[in-house]
């Protein structure tokens, strides 16, 4: 079994406190040592999610720099934020959990997953396009979606943290893959360490919850996994159950 995948954060992150944020994909943070020397910046932020127990007025963050670009409005991009309760470490750059398990799939470094490999990605599948489709000796096809969960309330982690009419289909999509013939998964990914489970977050998103339900009854497997977070890059790591819970 080849080791797990690790990304760097691409460059060295700088040190900054949350502000605020104005819309969805950016924040304000203050760098340097209040009040004197301390700058107040924009960056833009890689996760669409509420992040609401995330992004409290002070939170610690690491800011990674841009080099300058026509087509980018911020010189920043938010990629960590220290959680507040528990001091966690939490990687907010949502693109991240796909790479990781690209990586991992072409390495076949994932136990849950032995005996297949990947053939392609971002595959049409309905009226959505699947993240991964893989495939075994016996040629039979297994349709995987992956998730970024970054939500954790007393070690457990929940997803999502905000309503996703899109996840919900997606978890319609890959029932209708098992009904097909194929087999399929959800790919729970964790960007932080902090948690022992992963389960369907039915106070937030009831509607999802249920369709996590529908489809692992109807054969789809729910699958977790953590990451190792650090102010030096994030690891795909350990297995964690995961479920509608």
């Amino acid at each position: 079994m080849s080791p797990l995948p690790a990304l760097d954060w691409g460059a060295p992150l700088s040190p900054a406190r949350f502000l605020r944020r104005p819309n969805r994909f950016v924040v304000h943070a203050e760098m340097g040592i209040p009040p004197e020397a301390a700058t107040e910046v924009v960056a833009h932020l890689p996760d669409p999610g509420r992040l609401r127990e995330l992004l409290v007025p002070g939170a610690r963050m690491g800011l990674r720099p841009e080099p300058p670009s026509p087509t980018r409005k911020t010189r920043w991009t938010a990629m960590l934020v220290r959680d507040p309760a528990d001091q966690a470490w939490v990687s907010v750059n949502t693109t991240l959990p796909n790479r990781l398990v690209r990586r991992a799939l072409s390495d076949r470094a994932l136990g849950e997953l032995s005996g297949w490999r990947l053939v392609r990605h971002e595959v049409p599948w309905g009226r959505s396009r699947i993240d991964f489709l893989l495939q075994n000796d016996a040629g039979r096809k297994l349709y995987l979606e992956a998730k970024s969960v970054t939500l954790v309330e007393d070690g457990v982690a929940l997803f999502p943290d905000a309503v996703t009419a899109r996840g919900a289909r997606h978890l319609e999509e890959l029932i209708d893959a098992v009904e097909a013939g194929h087999e399929a998964a959800v790919l729970f990914v964790l960007q932080r360490t902090d948690a022992s489970r992963i389960v369907a977050a039915r106070s937030i998103d009831p509607v999802f919850s249920d369709a996590l339900a529908r489809a692992e009854a109807a054969g789809v497997r729910a699958l977790g996994r953590r990451c190792s977070v650090t102010w030096k890059g994030i690891e795909l790591g350990e297995r964690v159950p995961a479920g509608a819970g």
